[in-house]
């Protein structure tokens, strides 16, 4: 987002905005976190932070277009969609080039960056290719909270049990698994 690229260069923390903007420092936290639909901001807000931050107001709204984020159901979808239609390693090729997963890493999109590294490292393991080391670092982390697919949460609801959870994460595909990512199914989409 533009907004903490600006923080970042100018060294200016959310609080020093809000010193210098008059924006109160609880809306920068929900900008810059995505809590805040930036579009719906007011045209004041807007203005004050893009003087600050040597911006025109244009540049934050155009900004917020491109950071649209899909919910994170429709990402895995379009992923596995983006594996059908190009093949493993066409698709590999594509996301070490394109750099996407430290692209979103540094977005904060963690579950999104985490995804498509464990869809790399299975695509690798299943397709007998070298682990790319350029993420190892990113490789460390993992989501505090284990993310289900949809119609297992709404099993597990419907049952009113966890066993549908515990059987999802026994079945998970372990280079998901380790990022707390339950996912046992990649390939058949339609």
């Amino acid at each position: 987002m533009l907004i903490n690229e600006q923080l970042e260069k100018k060294n200016i923390t959310k609080y020093r905005l809000s010193k210098e903007s008059g924006v109160p420092q609880a809306t920068i936290n929900d900008i810059c976190s995505g809590k805040a639909d930036i579009e719906k901001c007011a045209a004041g807000t807007l203005y004050r932070l893009a003087k600050v931050l040597d911006v025109s107001v244009e540049d934050i709204l155009e900004d917020a277009k491109k950071e649209l984020r899909a919910a994170f159901e429709t990402f895995k979808s379009n992923t596995c969609h983006h594996v059908k239609d190009m093949g493993d390693i066409d698709f590999m090729l594509n996301i070490l080039e394109s750099d996407e997963i430290r692209t979103l890493f540094n977005k904060r999109w963690y579950p999104e960056a985490l995804y498509l590294l464990a869809m790399l490292d299975y695509l690798s393991r299943i397709n007998d290719v070298p682990i790319c080391t350029r993420y190892d670092d990113i490789r460390t982390r993992k989501l505090s909270k284990p993310i289900y697919p949809t119609g297992v949460l709404l099993t597990s609801n419907v049952l009113g049990s966890d066993e549908p959870l515990r059987k999802a994460e026994e079945e998970a595909i372990p280079e998901f698994r380790r990022f707390n990512i339950i996912e046992s199914e990649v390939r058949n989409v339609v």
